[in-house]
């Protein structure tokens, strides 16, 4: 009997496996009264919980298997150590250097590597030098508690093995139509003014799509990798590939905003391509909701209908308009649009054309033991964020674990705890969770002080106690406040049922948080601080070397045929992620600006530029399918593709070459498009002559704003060029 999704919450189904493993430590605790046990036993699950990985189920057998014995050898060592200063001290640290570096490696290692040293500080927690148990009872009960989760997640998996795919795709059309939704307001004629605005918050929502597409690639990676592919798992490959091209065509510039707004404000064809792209982010998130349901999707009729009207309306323009310049470009991005459309409502017909040669998903983790230690090795430098970040985490272990010892605190290794969490691996973040965490215990405290007078009997503990964990995974992603609230009225009830008075230990605790917290931000505000390290040339100069691979990328296909390949995915994923980096960095950066002064301006400046130049290429390549490479246009091509690959090269070298040297070569492109140019007709050649002149008209002023001069580059990006370009003809786009 086939087994179909139920149409419940992805969230509901992630809070199952909490909820059941804490449900069943409580039963065993209440009946065979093993309340001394019931602090490591849940410990144990929160460890488990925060090693879990999607994955197939070979994959999740041998995750829990290296997990399991990860959790063994750490939570030992620690037991071991506990009472002996001179050993605790090194072995603490070591674990936090060991594990943070290994965190190098990729997400898999990285999740893997952090729940063990969690598991490390829990062991801490549990210690109690008067207790007359066996030294070894609670490593072993840390362990029964992260297996008993991993069973469960087992039997969740069996159940029901496509779902976290399925909502992992959800995910992505959900950003997928939060992107279109701000690519929309671009094209409202009676809100010209904010554009910058706009601009940047169309950066942040293509980050969180990167975000949701790697994840998306992670859990279709790992079910693809055997040889019988469910064919649940090829659609979700098809929905994926669908989304990346979408995602593709509506990240890519064809007009200036600002000219068009003006030209169409009195004509209902802007207003066509805003309600279009209303609709179409609409019916992502539609998608999104279908998926998580367990239904098909079935396509909003008003699409179709909006398609064709933008259509009748482009015509109908283009009849009363027949020499407007700009009606080519209108045309191309009308076209792209229906294109969109035409993905929408196929979703469930086959696999794109584009993506039907290639079914390969490239992925980052290596799970070669050599390919990791040498990425662990490359990072033993101060250059390395995650070295720095490592030997942060090893020396406030050693302070944290010193304060304890010579203050000689009773379960004061919940500075430890604390340290460990908040400390992240930049300045912003650390700042960021200190406050969520303050906020979150005291809340957690308060509320933990009126529990004795409602918890009386063992069976409410146990309940609150299992609400709390639960809730913990709940907000554990989103809320970081709300979960530290749960956790910790869940730790103070575990206290109370293992027999301690949780009323005096509420001050101390909220103590202890505040101490940890200070510790973290003392860390990175003062060991290698970010503002000695956040290097904005270097990582600008990446992004527009990832710019300058993706349009490579695009021109092979372009000029050899094709469409999709792992490579030319691979490479558009990129030229976004290091997009995404360079947002990251500015963010950091402007959390301190009197540290970076005028940087930030040029950083900023850069960021506009970079999202430009991926939008110009963007459009060429969503024009890769439809290329016509007859003879008649042979003579352009075989001019286009030697001036195209100067561009690239100038984009790859731009961070490396002296004024003088990039100036020439920019003048001898100038002149290459210049004469590229087409004369009379010819649609086709005109838009690749238009973008490839629109990219080469932003090179002079990425390459002012990676050396710091951005208050000298022309402001293309009010469609202005200062008359600096020798391309003085070529209309300027905005990132739309």
């Amino acid at each position: 009997m086939k087994f179909k999704t139920p149409p419940v919450s992805g969230k509901f189904i992630a809070t199952l496996p909490p909820l059941l493993s804490v449900g069943i430590i409580a039963l065993l605790v209440y009946r065979f009264h093993l309340e001394k046990l019931a602090i490591p036993l849940v410990l144990g699950v929160i460890a488990g919980g925060l090693v879990d990985l999607d994955n197939a189920l070979s994959g999740r057998l041998k995750n829990t298997a290296v997990s399991l014995a990860a959790f063994a050898a750490s939570s030992l060592a620690v037991q071991a150590s506990l009472g002996n200063t001179a050993l605790f001290l090194p072995v603490m640290a070591l674990l936090a250097f060991v594990f943070t570096m290994i965190g190098a490696v990729g997400l898999r290692y990285r999740t893997i590597a952090f729940g063990t040293l969690a598991v490390a500080v829990y062991t801490t927690l549990t210690y109690n030098p008067d207790s007359a148990s066996a030294w070894y009872l609670n490593p072993l009960m840390i362990l029964c508690g992260a297996g008993l989760y991993s069973l469960i997640t087992l039997g969740l998996h069996i159940l029901l093995p496509h779902r976290p795919v399925q909502e992992s795709v959800a995910n992505a059309y959900t950003a997928l139509g939060a992107y279109l939704d701000a690519k929309a307001c671009f094209f409202d004629p009676d809100e010209a003014d904010g554009i910058e605005e706009r601009q940047i918050a169309l950066a942040m929502k293509n980050n969180q799509i990167i975000h949701t597409f790697n994840l998306c690639r992670s859990a279709l990676f790992y079910r693809m990798r055997g040889q019988h592919r469910h064919p649940r798992t090829t659609r979700m490959l098809r929905y994926y590939f669908a989304a990346q091209d979408i995602h593709e065509r509506a990240s890519s510039s064809h007009i200036s905003y600002r000219q068009m707004a003006d030209k169409l404000k009195n004509s209902d064809l802007i207003f066509r391509f805003l309600r279009l792209m209303e609709l179409q982010g609409q019916a992502c998130r539609d998608i999104a909701d279908s998926l998580r349901e367990g239904r098909t999707y079935t396509p909003d009729p008003r699409l179709a209908r909006a398609g064709k009207g933008l259509k009748q309306s482009a015509a109908h323009y283009a009849a009363e308009h027949p020499t407007a310049p700009e009606m080519p470009l209108l045309q191309r991005l009308a076209d792209n649009l229906q294109n969109i459309n035409y993905q929408i409502a196929n979703l469930d017909s086959g696999l794109p054309e584009a993506a039907a040669g290639d079914l390969r998903i490239a992925h980052h983790d290596s799970a070669k033991l050599k390919d990791a230690a040498q990425s662990i090795l490359s990072q033993l430098n101060t250059r390395s964020a995650t070295f720095r970040h490592a030997v942060r985490m090893a020396l406030i272990v050693v302070v944290c674990g010193l304060i304890v010892e010579m203050l000689d605190l009773n379960f004061g290794y919940w500075i430890l705890l604390t340290a460990v969490f908040v400390c992240q691996p930049n300045h912003s973040a650390t700042q960021s969770r200190l406050k969520q965490r303050i906020t979150g215990t005291l809340g957690g405290v308060l509320v933990g002080s009126l529990l004795p007078y409602f918890t009386q009997s063992l069976e409410a503990k146990l309940m609150v106690m299992t609400a709390g964990v639960t809730l913990f995974f709940l907000f554990r992603v989103n809320k970081y406040s709300y979960s530290t609230f749960f956790i910790t009225i869940q730790a103070l009830i575990s206290f109370s049922i293992a027999g301690y008075d949780i009323t005096q230990a509420l001050p101390m605790r909220m103590a202890d948080t505040v101490i940890g917290c200070l510790l973290a931000w003392a860390a990175v505000s003062y060991l290698w601080p970010d503002w000695h390290y956040l290097q904005l040339g270097k990582t600008g100069a990446a992004a527009v070397a990832a710019d300058a691979a993706y349009l490579r990328s695009v021109l092979e296909r372009l000029e050899h045929g094709g469409g999709e390949d792992v490579d030319y995915r691979a490479a558009r994923r990129l030229s976004h992620e290091r997009a995404a980096t360079l947002s990251s960095t500015l963010s950091d950066m402007s959390g301190e600006p009197k540290k970076y002064g005028s940087r930030l301006h040029d950083g900023f400046r850069l960021l506009k530029i970079n999202y430009s130049l991926i939008g110009y290429i963007s459009a060429l390549g969503a024009y890769r399918d439809t290329l016509r490479r007859d003879p008649e246009h042979q003579p352009f091509l075989q001019r286009y593709f030697p001036a195209a690959a100067q561009v690239c090269a100038l984009m790859e070298d731009m961070s490396e070459l002296p004024e003088d040297t990039f100036r020439q070569r920019l003048t001898d492109i100038r002149a290459a498009i210049k004469d590229l140019r087409p004369q009379e007709g010819g649609e086709q050649s005109s838009i690749l002559w238009q973008q490839l002149a629109a990219t080469a008209d932003l090179l002079e002023p990425a390459y002012l704003a990676l050396n710091g001069r951005a208050e000298t580059a022309p402001d293309v990006t009010n469609g202005q060029d200062g008359g600096q370009s020798a391309v003085q003809t070529a209309p300027k786009a905005e990132a739309v």
